[in-house]
């Protein structure tokens, strides 16, 4: 019997990658739902190839346009409640959180509570909200398996050895500002910041890489889902991106994984967990590689990794605050309303009016509240 697959995103970089990991691997796999944000166009095209049984999209009034492009057999649904139903439903084993934002926080946790096996290429709800995620999952018995190259890396690295792990090697390529200095940033094109030298992304996850909050969001997803303390997480700046990860045992030793910069290789593993499959992408080529370097990222240069950390040790509603700010100050970077510089500065002011009033483990009510209030604010800065 093949597993059932429900993909939130579906149009997305993930999202689209998964459809061809799933293409590939036909005879596994079935899907049984799609989303999407506002792309009714691509959604349409993925609905006729894959005839799911039921499609969301974010708002309704795209119904008419989408409704006579799918087979009729197929239901769709809308919004935060569309994507709970998908979610819920009896014939969906497995679901593919391919989502960027927050906006799929409910639909996740409402996925963790119906026990469906979850593999996770969105970091800003462990962001916002990681506590309260893995002690759902682990009360539910539910196993997340994350997407995220890096974090894929360490989840493979650790498998069987995770009671020996001591500490965490996040790496990056340094995006396209690595070879840049500072006073330049602000005279770039949006085109050159977007173009990751090693990775096809969405436009956010595109910028966080040029700003290395995206590093940051790394750092407090991998607490989260490897139960680390952010001390004892270090960020190595790599360019090659050929090592997606390190982690450092008890004794001393250090496993790394290796592979080509292709998103396939880790929703292939996602997908097929614990067995793996014949590999979908070139190998490393050993012979050519001319070298592989590392080296601490310049925080000076890049403060919103420092301002992630800060997060952390703020705790409470921090992390969430932090997230949502960055998803605003983002759009308002991409609309043309900010500087790039103005990122991190507006961000940091954000984090120094919040009055984080929860130290302890936060409610999602209170996630969602300080998010709002967030967001709220970070507007009114951008619009100054």
């Amino acid at each position: 019997m093949r597993e059932r697959i429900a993909i939130l995103g579906s149009t997305g970089s993930i999202g689209v990658n998964t459809l061809k990991v799933v293409s590939r691997l036909k005879e596994r796999f079935e899907i049984i739902a799609l989303s999407a944000d506002s792309n009714a166009d691509l959604l349409s095209r993925q609905a006729r190839k894959f005839r799911p049984k039921i499609i969301s999209l974010r708002e309704s009034f795209l119904s008419t346009k989408i409704r006579k492009l799918i087979p009729s057999r197929t239901k769709t649904v809308f919004g935060i409640e569309g994507l709970n139903e998908i979610v819920s439903r009896s014939d969906v084993d497995l679901v593919v959180f391919a989502i960027s934002g927050t906006s799929c926080l409910i639909p996740l946790i409402t996925a963790i509570e119906k026990k469906k096996r979850i593999a996770l290429a969105n970091k800003e709800a462990m962001v916002s909200a990681g506590a309260i995620l893995m002690n759902r999952a682990k009360a539910n018995g539910v196993k997340i398996i994350p997407i995220d190259s890096e974090h894929s890396a360490i989840f493979q690295c650790i498998y069987g050895e995770a009671r020996h792990l001591s500490k965490i090697y996040l790496t990056g390529s340094g995006g396209p500002l690595l070879n840049i200095r500072k006073d330049r940033f602000d005279r770039l094109s949006k085109a050159f910041i977007l173009k990751h030298p090693k990775w096809k992304m969405g436009k956010k996850i595109s910028v966080d890489s040029a700003t290395m909050m995206n590093k940051g969001l790394e750092v407090i997803e991998a607490q989260h889902l490897f139960q680390m303390n952010e001390d004892r997480i270090e960020v190595l700046i790599h360019p090659e991106a050929i090592v997606h990860s390190m982690v450092e045992f008890s004794d001393g030793v250090v496993f790394a994984q290796l592979a080509v910069p292709d998103m396939r290789l880790p929703i292939q593993y996602a997908l097929t967990y614990p067995e793996r499959s014949a590999c979908i992408v070139g190998n490393v080529d050993f012979s050519k590689i001319k070298k592989l370097s590392f080296s601490k990222p310049d925080i000076k240069r890049f403060p919103c990794l420092g301002l992630a950390r800060q997060a952390v040790k703020d705790g409470g509603a921090a992390p969430a605050v932090l997230n949502a700010s960055d998803e605003e100050t983002v759009k308002n970077y991409l609309e043309g309303r900010i500087l790039f510089s103005d990122i991190p500065k507006i961000i940091e002011k954000i984090l120094s009016r919040h009055k984080n009033s929860i130290k302890d483990e936060p409610r999602v009510n209170d996630i969602l509240e300080a998010e709002r209030w967030a967001r709220e604010e970070t507007k009114l800065l951008c619009s100054r």
